[in-house]
């Protein structure tokens, strides 16, 4: 899922936008945000810089997308809680699954690398 976000991000026709992967707690150098699910490392990464970022990212364009085996709802919440008091902008609509990742979930995860990065050329 990540590999067709990131593909989506670096789609050709969107130009002027360069993707660079970064750690998570590196969210005040970033334009932008594609988070994953809500694990351990995402977690902790809101945690760390939730306060000395809260003023300084608010506005930025964010997408997400969660993979869960039984249910995703509690980490959707958490997300939506966390992006909202920080103030990012939702870009597109998640991508949420349970179970296996199939074909269509990966052109799903590819449009929401897509619809982040084209945010950055707006």
């Amino acid at each position: 899922m990540f590999e067709a976000v990131l593909s989506g991000a670096t789609a050709p026709e969107i130009e002027g936008v360069t993707v660079e992967r970064r750690a998570a707690l590196s969210v005040t150098a970033a334009d932008a945000y594609l988070l994953g699910y809500m694990s351990g490392a995402l977690k902790h990464a809101f945690d760390t810089f939730y306060y000395p970022c809260l003023d300084s990212t608010r506005g930025r364009p964010f997408g997400y997308y969660i993979h869960g085996n039984q249910g995703t709802e509690g980490a959707q919440q958490s997300i939506e809680t966390i992006t909202t008091g920080l103030g990012w902008e939702q870009a597109a609509a998640p991508v949420v699954i349970t179970g296996a990742p199939d074909k269509a979930v990966r052109e799903q995860c590819w449009e929401l690398g897509a619809t982040v990065s084209a945010q950055l050329t707006v």
